[in-house]
């Protein structure tokens, strides 16, 4: 009898093939994790050079802003500083030039014999003060009342100081709105009154001006001592003393200081002065 000879399988060929194929999947696998990580290191490179490009554009623009409001604040500055046309500052306007002639002279009555206070609102350059007058309508009537008519009538209000002398005489001096020294309100009057005995007019001194020789003269310019000063007599006499100076008197002595225009004794103030409104009482 024949016995039939049977092959036995290849079982080892076929369990190598198999393991091979897992080693393959295996290595996919780890290739795609690998390419996954990267791709997620990338990502994130990729993201904090955004936030970085963010954050020094965020930089920029807060410095854009901050140097544009640096440059809006320099210029408020130099332009609050900047002269106006016409000679004024921003802070203090320019008095006007003007004729203001259409007053009448007052009756001395309406000084009511009695002391008044008087403000006057004042500036010059980058500087306010309040010069406040005492006026004695006792010892003149009449100055007081033309004065305390004139300022209650708005005749002062926004009118240069037009004369400074700084040589023998020491006054600063107001109250013509035309700013030649030649205005009036429209009258004239006299005689003086109630001026000093031996021509001294001491330092806070407020004072009719009038013409040389004519004690008929006065209208509403007046001056303000701020220094001691010897003002001889002439042929009208002294001048009309109708009040002091009771506060205020260091902003005119500072008016004083600068001196008038081109070093000139005798002129216009070099920092003019403006009488912005006037306040009686």
């Amino acid at each position: 009898m024949n016995r039939s000879s049977v092959t036995a399988p290849r079982v080892g060929a076929s369990t190598r093939e198999h393991g091979e194929g897992n080693a393959v999947a295996s290595t996919k696998q780890r290739q795609r994790a690998q390419q996954a990580r990267q791709a997620d290191k990338r990502a994130q490179r990729q993201a904090a050079k955004r936030a970085q490009k963010q954050r020094l554009w965020t930089l920029v623009a807060l410095f854009t802003v901050l140097a544009l409001v640096g440059a809006f604040v320099i210029a408020a500055l130099i332009n609050s500083g900047a002269p106006e046309a016409g000679g004024g500052t921003a802070d203090c306007p320019a008095g006007v030039e003007e004729a203001r002639d259409t007053y009448e002279l007052a009756d001395p009555s309406v000084a009511e014999d009695r002391t008044w206070t008087v403000t006057l609102q004042a500036c010059s350059g980058d500087t306010t003060a309040d010069i406040v007058l005492e006026l004695d309508g006792a010892a003149a009537p009449q100055a007081v009342a033309s004065f305390v008519t004139l300022a209650q009538g708005g005749y002062f209000d926004g009118t240069g100081c037009h004369r400074l002398t700084t040589q023998g005489i020491f006054v600063l001096q107001c109250g013509d709105p035309t700013f030649t020294g030649s205005g009036s309100p429209g009258y004239s009057f006299g005689p003086v009154e109630n001026a000093p005995e031996d021509d001294v007019y001491p330092a806070g001194t407020v004072a009719m001006a009038r013409r040389g020789d004519d004690a008929e003269s006065m209208g509403s310019q007046f001056f303000l001592v701020y220094e001691d000063s010897t003002i001889p007599s002439d042929t009208a006499g002294g001048y009309t003393v109708f009040g002091t100076i009771t506060s205020g008197l260091d902003f005119v002595q500072a008016v004083a200081d600068t001196g008038a225009v081109d070093g000139a004794p005798d002129g216009e103030p070099a920092t003019p002065v403006t009488i912005e409104g006037v306040e009686t009482q």
